[in-house]
């Protein structure tokens, strides 16, 4: 059986469609971009969510000493990723807008039916079809975590990220990786040793596999994620306060294993696997400024950030920690 993920926030109702239209060669660029354009915040939100939780404090740890994190990061999805223009995307093709002046569409995070495009038949007759609905205006994506990071050498730790093939209740399974690494810049600069504060340079790669279902269809959304950052932080007693400004980016794979069909309730338009490969949206880049307060008590650490970016997400985390 087929992978599949839904966060268990998110629910989708699918419907099954009728009759199919082949797309087109003329058009499969066009048929691309309503695709990513319905998928793609989707994608970016959990880019943009893997690329945070790596790090509470710039200071790393010393050799042999490590952490164990489960932290929670959650993507806020702002309204103008909930739907999207389809005048901008079918421009110059065959595709065209019904009757009734709609224009909006939603994505896969908005809400509401999604509105109606008309494209010729092999036979040149005009046909009806419906782009898909959202799943119910998402207004935040939550994604747990494990993270675990041990010191080595010269001020550098290596941090490890993972979810095991893990199902969500009943409606699928989710599987991820990432790995980065921080790295103490003040050592080598000479007298900055003095100084009162940690700075240290940071970097993680993190990739999500998934799979989910539209309209009856199996669909695989790969996201790989990057990011890197300097980091400064000062601790007081129990408290850390810490600050990032760095880079985001990340990349969303679409892909289906056989025909792919865009449309509900009725007549759609149909591609064929081969057609859509394996489609890679453009890539997301983005800067970003991150704040957070950590508290530590004995081995036990509590932490808490905000990250301002497109998709501003919101981390906290509890785990254990031997410096």
């Amino acid at each position: 059986m087929k992978k599949l993920l839904l966060l268990s926030s998110l629910i989708y109702i699918s419907q099954i469609t009728q009759s199919q239209t082949a797309i087109d060669a003329n058009d499969i660029g066009a048929g691309k971009s309503l695709i990513e354009a319905y998928f793609s915040p989707f994608g970016n939100a959990l880019g943009a969510s893997l690329n945070n939780g790596w790090y509470n404090t710039a200071k790393p740890h010393k050799l042999g000493g490590f952490d164990l994190t489960f932290t929670l990061n959650t993507v806020l999805i702002n309204n103008e990723y909930k739907s999207f223009d389809v005048e901008d995307v079918i421009n110059g093709t065959n595709f065209s807008l019904t009757n009734n002046g709609d224009k909006e569409t939603p994505t896969f995070l908005g809400s509401g039916s999604g509105i109606d495009l008309n494209y010729p038949d092999e036979n040149g007759i005009t046909q009806e079809f419906r782009l898909p609905a959202g799943i119910s205006a998402v207004g935040a994506i939550p994604l747990p975590m494990l993270q675990g990071g041990v010191g080595l050498i010269k001020g550098t730790e290596i941090d490890i990220r993972y979810i095991p093939l893990t199902e969500i209740g009943k409606v699928g399974e989710i599987n991820m990786f990432g790995i980065g690494f921080k790295h103490d810049i003040l050592q080598w600069i000479p007298l900055a040793s003095v100084l009162p504060i940690s700075v240290s340079i940071q970097g993680g790669h993190t990739s999500v596999n998934t799979s989910i279902k539209i309209q009856e269809q199996d669909v695989e959304l790969k996201v790989r994620a990057n990011t890197f950052n300097l980091l400064v932080s000062k601790k007081i007693l129990m408290l850390t306060g810490y600050a990032g400004v760095g880079y985001n980016s990340s990349t969303t794979t679409f892909k289906v294993n056989e025909k792919y069909s865009i449309g509900t309730g009725g007549n759609s338009i149909t591609f064929d696997a081969e057609s859509l490969s394996e489609l890679k949206f453009e890539t997301e880049n983005d800067f970003r400024m991150n704040l957070g307060l950590r508290f530590q008590l004995a081995i036990l650490a509590i932490q808490a950030n905000y990250t301002l970016s497109k998709y501003p997400v919101a981390t906290v985390g509890v785990g254990i920690s031997i410096r």
